[in-house]
This record gives C-alpha cells, sequence and structure tokens, in this order.
C-alpha cells in the first residue's frame, strides 16, 4: 500500500542543494534514478524535473529506514528527509550539479512502486522509436527531453514577453470553422446539430487575423495549434504550434524588423546566443540560382553554377538537346572530393534521382589538370577551359552536373549541395545561420488541375507594379512574401496582404475561381474588405521547428510531448480509433471501408 503525502512537504528540489546548507534538514521528493548497494549502505542517484541529489540510507543512522530502504528499485516515486551532508573529497561527484553533498535520510515514503521499464530513464536510450512513443510517459522522463520542454516553455516565454512590449494582443480564434482551401487537406468535424455539415479545423488562423486588422486591432499574435490532413516526414507533424502575427500599416521591412527582435529575443533568453541584426535578405531568384532551393543552408558556400551558355552549342547532345529545350545546365564542385569511389558517385546519382533527376555526370580533375570522365571526350579544350574557370576546378575536385528543367535542376542539385556538405564536413554544427528569402512568385502553374496555384496563398499582394499581369502573365508576377529561414529549414513565412477587393478578385480569378466560387468559401473577407479595411500583413513562425532546431533535435517528434507517428497515429493512446454505431447515428453518418 502506498504512503500518504501526510504533512511532509517539499522543501528543496534536487538541484537546490549545495554546501552551505550542511546540516540543514530538508524533504526532498521525486524518482529513484539509480540505486548502489555499498557494504550495507544505500546510496541512490534521486531525481526530479530539476535534476538530481544523492541520497544515503545508512544502518548507523537509522536503521529501520534503511531496512525499508531494502525494497526501492528504480522509479519508485519517493518523499524523504534527512540531513544534509558534505561529502569526502575524494567521493565529490564534479559530473554533478549537487556533487559536493548528500543527504542522510531519517526519514522514507514510498508513494509507489514501478514495474520494469521498457528501457532506462537516460539520454542515449537504446530503445526504438515506436516504444519510446508507446510509452511516452516514460520517455519524457528522460532529461534530455526534459531540457527540450524547459527549452521550449522558455521560447513561448520570450515570445510572449517579446510581443507583449511591442504592443501585440493575444487573441483567441476559432478551431472550428469554415473549409478553406488553403494548400493541404483540412480536417474535418461533423455537425451534430447541423446535419450533415461539417467544421473544418484551421490550417492556419489566416482568415481570421486579417479581419482582425480589419476589426482595428492593429497588432495581433497567438501562440495556436494548427491542423493539416498532409503526408509526414520528420520536421512534419499532422497538428502543430504556430507563432502567428499580423500588423496594420506595416510594411515588410517593419514585420521583418518584428520578427528580427522576435527571433533575437528568443535565442537569447533560450540559449545565450547572440543574433545578429538585421538578417542579410536575398530573392527568391538568387536564392535558386546560387543554392537550387528557396530555403538554403547559409552555414557553407558550395554555390551552383550554371554553364547553360557555355554548353548550349557542345558536342555534348544531352547538354545541349536540354538548353536548346529552354532547359538548364548546373554544375557544383565537391572540392578536394576527387576521391570518391565509383559506387559513392553511383549513390549520389540514385540520390538526385528522387528528385526525378535523369542521371548525374561527373568530372575528376586528374594531377596534370585533364579531365577524367566518360563525358570528357565530348568537349573541345576551350569549353573545358570556360567549364573549369566557371565552378573554381582544381586538382582533386570532382565536379557534378545535372541538366534538365529548372525545377528537377535546382531541386536535385539543391539536395545535393546539402548531402555533400555533410559528407565533406562543411557543417559547422553550433553555428546558426539565418537568410530572408523574398520576392517569391505569385503563381505556380499546376500541370495536373491545369491551373495556376498560389505559391504562398490567395491573400499574398502581388507588387503593385505587376497588377496589369494579372490576367495576361501570371507566371512572372512577384508576391510581397518572404520566408525565414534558419540552417536550410523555413522557421517562419508571411507577406503583405491583398486589403483591396478588386485586386482580391482579380487574384481570385487568376487562381480560376468563378465568382460563385470565391463568394462561397471566402465571401465573408470579401466583404470585410469593403468595410475599410486597412494596409497589413504579418508572418507565422513553427514554433515546433524553431524549437527542434535551436536544441539540435533531428525530428520534431522530440520537441512535441505527444507526437504522432509518420502514419499520423498515436502510439500511447492509439489515435485514431473506430467510433462507435451510437456515435456515428447521432452524427448521421456512415463508414464505408474499402475491401
Amino acid at each position: 500500500m502506498a504512503d500518504k503525502l501526510g504533512s511532509m512537504r517539499r522543501t528543496h528540489t534536487c538541484v537546490d542543494l549545495s554546501k552551505k546548507d550542511v546540516g540543514q534538514e530538508v524533504v526532498l521528493m521525486g524518482w529513484v534514478h539509480r540505486r548502489r548497494d555499498h557494504g550495507g549502505v544505500i546510496f541512490i542517484d534521486f531525481r526530479d524535473r530539476y535534476g538530481l541529489t544523492q541520497i544515503v540510507f545508512n544502518p548507523e543512522n537509522n536503521k529501520e529506514v534503511h531496512d525499508r530502504a531494502h525494497i526501492l528499485r528504480n522509479e519508485f516515486v519517493l518523499g524523504v528527509k534527512g540531513t544534509v551532508i558534505a561529502r569526502p573529497d575524494d567521493m565529490i561527484n564534479s559530473n554533478m550539479q549537487t556533487g559536493e553533498i548528500e543527504v542522510m535520510i531519517d526519514e522514507l515514503r514510498i508513494f509507489n512502486t514501478a514495474v520494469t521499464l521498457p528501457f532506462q530513464i537516460e539520454d542515449n536510450v537504446d530503445a526504438s522509436e515506436a516504444t519510446r512513443l508507446s510509452n511516452r510517459h516514460i520517455d519524457l522522463r528522460r532529461p534530455e527531453l526534459q531540457k527540450t520542454f524547459i527549452a521550449r516553455h522558455k521560447a513561448s516565454m520570450a515570445v510572449r514577453n517579446y510581443l507583449d512590449g511591442q504592443n501585440f494582443l493575444d487573441i483567441e480564434t476559432p478551431f472550428l470553422t469554415k473549409s478553406t482551401p488553403e494548400g493541404a487537406r483540412d480536417y474535418l468535424v461533423p455537425s451534430r446539430v447541423n446535419e450533415g455539415q461539417f467544421y473544418a479545423l484551421p490550417q492556419s488562423p489566416q482568415i481570421f487575423k486579417q479581419l482582425l486588422m480589419i476589426s482595428g486591432f492593429d497588432r495581433y499574435y497567438q501562440i495556436v495549434r494548427c491542423f493539416r490532413d498532409e503526408d509526414l516526414r520528420a520536421d512534419r507533424q499532422p497538428e502543430f504550434t504556430q507563432i502567428d502575427i499580423e500588423m496594420s500599416f506595416a510594411g515588410e521591412d517593419e514585420i521583418m524588423g518584428v520578427a528580427e527582435g522576435l527571433v533575437k529575443k528568443v535565442f537569447k533568453d533560450v540559449i545565450g546566443k547572440e543574433v545578429q541584426t538585421p538578417i542579410n535578405r536575398i530573392t527568391y531568384k538568387e536564392a535558386l540560382d546560387k543554392y537550387g532551393l528557396d530555403k538554403p543552408d547559409m552555414r557553407f558556400e558550395l554555390e551552383l553554377k550554371d554553364i547553360s551558355e557555355i554548353v548550349k552549342t557542345t558536342g555534348f547532345k544531352v547538354f545541349a538537346s536540354v538548353v536548346e529545350k529552354g532547359g538548364l545546365v548546373k554544375a557544383i564542385n565537391a572540392k578536394g572530393c576527387a576521391t570518391f569511389s565509383r559506387k559513392e558517385i553511383d549513390d549520389l546519382t540514385e540520390y538526385v534521382g528522387i528528385y526525378k533527376a535523369k542521371g548525374l555526370a561527373w568530372v575528376k580533375i586528374k594531377e596534370d589538370g585533364s579531365w577524367q570522365s566518360p563525358i570528357a571526350k565530348f568537349f573541345t579544350p576551350e569549353e573545358q577551359a570556360l567549364i573549369a574557370e566557371k565552378t573554381d576546378m582544381e586538382v582533386g575536385d570532382i565536379i557534378f552536373f545535372v541538366a534538365d528543367n529548372p525545377k528537377v535542376v535546382n531541386e536535385s542539385l539543391g539536395n545535393l549541395r546539402n548531402l555533400l556538405a555533410e559528407k565533406m564536413e562543411l557543417i559547422d554544427e553550433d553555428l546558426f545561420e539565418f537568410v530572408w528569402v523574398t520576392d517569391f512568385p505569385m503563381f505556380d502553374y499546376d500541370e495536373h488541375e491545369k491551373r495556376y496555384s498560389a505559391i504562398h496563398h490567395p491573400f499574398t499582394a502581388p507588387f503593385e507594379e505587376d497588377y496589369d499581369k494579372l490576367e495576361t502573365d501570371p507566371l512572372n508576377i512577384n508576391s510581397r512574401a518572404y520566408d525565414l529561414v534558419l540552417n536550410g529549414s523555413e522557421i517562419g513565412g508571411g507577406s503583405i496582404r491583398i486589403h483591396d477587393r478588386a485586386v482580391q478578385e482579380r487574384v481570385f480569378a487568376a487562381l480560376g475561381l468563378t465568382e460563385d466560387d470565391y463568394k462561397e468559401k471566402f465571401g465573408f473577407l470579401i466583404d470585410a474588405l469593403e468595410s475599410g479595411a486597412p494596409p497589413h500583413g504579418g508572418i507565422a513562425f513553427g514554433l515546433d521547428r524553431l524549437i527542434m532546431i535551436l536544441c539540435k533535435q533531428s525530428s520534431i517528434r522530440d520537441v512535441i510531448a505527444f507526437p504522432k507517428t509518420q502514419k499520423a497515429s498515436c502510439l500511447l493512446t492509439a489515435a485514431p480509433s473506430f467510433a462507435s454505431t451510437d456515435q456515428l447515428d447521432e452524427l448521421s453518418l456512415k463508414v464505408v471501408l474499402d475491401d
């Protein structure tokens, strides 16, 4: 039977005590972390959320308590009362914050016992992720994860304190709302009261924060849960947390300045790092030209080089024909990596195939400066010299080439750039490099649906000088959108919004929406824009992704207390699950499963 708390009250946590407390009677509460029995004296590393203290059960001090302590095992939950004593000089543990003292125990209460756990409570645990997630309540006891969630708490507090100091108001927006197309599938919630109708969980509070600006609140923020039914990966979850910010009467510079102040505050408060501001800005075009991706990792150089002009008339028809059809040929120089084996090159070729590249041409530079490559014979000495100059070729380098349409070339080489940086050990893991990417295209063309789609969302404002292209040349319109990228991950994105009804209707029309379509989906916003809407814009940060990078975690699941797997299931609670017949009947629903 478990002991009651009774009159025992905790006086200190397991990191509070030091030599200044020697001789003091204290009460600690927590878990048995590790037990050692040395010649009848029992030593226990005692753990709570804050850390460890060594406690001692000595029969010469209190035989009755010592006898009871024989049953103690890892993860038993205890309350102990005792006296702080100094450890002998040769027994001091410099790896422990409380390593100069220990507590000699006079009173023991066993609040609960514990079965043998599926894995040890330690940082480098030898257990699969599935085992850890199935026992997440135990996994969360590990010191590394607890430190991560303490960091997450500090980050949230830093956000709130900073934005409050900038006159932002924390205003909640609805979770049960209308389904609107925002790029991913909605999670739908059936309405019992309105038979046959559905709410949608918000993919973001986008429309509501714009309505708040129209309502005159001027500066809004929210640390808010968002929901997207999309394919998952290491940095995506079906439910995630967003730092949502919107401002009236503000342009790009002001919004980006607020965002820079925010990350500066978070990094300083959470890990003591100074973020240098203003943060460098590059355009979307420059990002793709140099790095292949719109979220470039700026911790290393390794730029892509466009050699299309050099090879457009070359004898190597694979390159020449691609350029003739309007494609690109780009190269990347893996300096000093001519030692790559044929298998390593084949593995890299297979890797770029993930991004639809049809091949990966290569050239190694031999000691005499000549090319070693299956394609060397197709290039004249003049072409070789121009390519060497363009790519900064030196003896010992290997140059990789991809030729295809711009999307395939940039995605394949951009991702190869990141992989090569890892293989070449170019990445300083202690470095945090931010960059703004600006001037995104307004639209992309969806080949499957045969219509234009919004790169960000349909409420993003185009540059005023591009208005005339809305009906005639949508693919050459730039938007007033901006992303904040950290170490190759987009941590925040935003834009200046459309605040004029006529412009918003023209954008909807460019997206292939009829008047009936957009009035049915967005009629309330369209009407609101005519009621005196101020110029406004904002940004949203992915809090989970920011904490993942800040805490150097490899998976977003390790910064979310109760995450879902890549199949969007919770292994701890076995969600999702089937609803009962009574529940379905109340909602007028019937489930039909495919055979």
